[in-house]
Parts: C-alpha cells; sequence; structure tokens
C-alpha cells in the first residue's frame, strides 16, 4: 500500500491564537498580563511569521478554525477514506 501524503494546516486569525494565549497563561500558568504580550511579541509572534506562516503555502488543505471546523474536517476524513479505499482495492 502506497502512504498518502496530505498537507494539512489548521487556521485560526492572529487575535484569536493571542486571545487564548493569555487566558491560558493567565488562568493556568499564573504568569501576568504584562509578561504575556512581552513574550507574544518578542517570540511567539515572530516565530508564527518566520516558521508557521510560510509552511501553509505547501499544504494541500488549510481547516479554518482548526479542528472546530466540522464541515472540512469531514471533508479531509471523506477524502482520506476514498484514497484508502482505492489502495485497499487496487
Amino acid at each position: 500500500m502506497r502512504p498518502i501524503v496530505i498537507g494539512v494546516a489548521g487556521g485560526n486569525d492572529a487575535d484569536v491564537r493571542f486571545s487564548r494565549r493569555l487566558q491560558r497563561d493567565l488562568s493556568e500558568r499564573g504568569r501576568t498580563m504584562e509578561s504575556v504580550i512581552d513574550q507574544y511579541q518578542r517570540t511567539v509572534r515572530p516565530m508564527h511569521l518566520e516558521f508557521v506562516e510560510p509552511s501553509t503555502r505547501y499544504a494541500d488543505i488549510i481547516i479554518p478554525e482548526g479542528g472546530s471546523n466540522d464541515v472540512a474536517v469531514d471533508m479531509l476524513l471523506t477524502k482520506v477514506r476514498s484514497i484508502t479505499s482505492a489502495n485497499e482495492s487496487g
């Protein structure tokens, strides 16, 4: 059987990513708002722009809203099932 290679990227807007990080770090990690903002601006955002954003151009599928997008996830599963079915019968 041939391996299945499908590039998938999940995407959320920067403001959603930042607000989730801020809430998590404040409530679960006991950090200050200033430290979260500083880390985000100094390292998280620049690394996202340098490494994550450019890699999305190689994705076969970009799923907006990540795993919360049921329609896109269902389409991806349908495609994988179709490929595996064709591999098993071919």
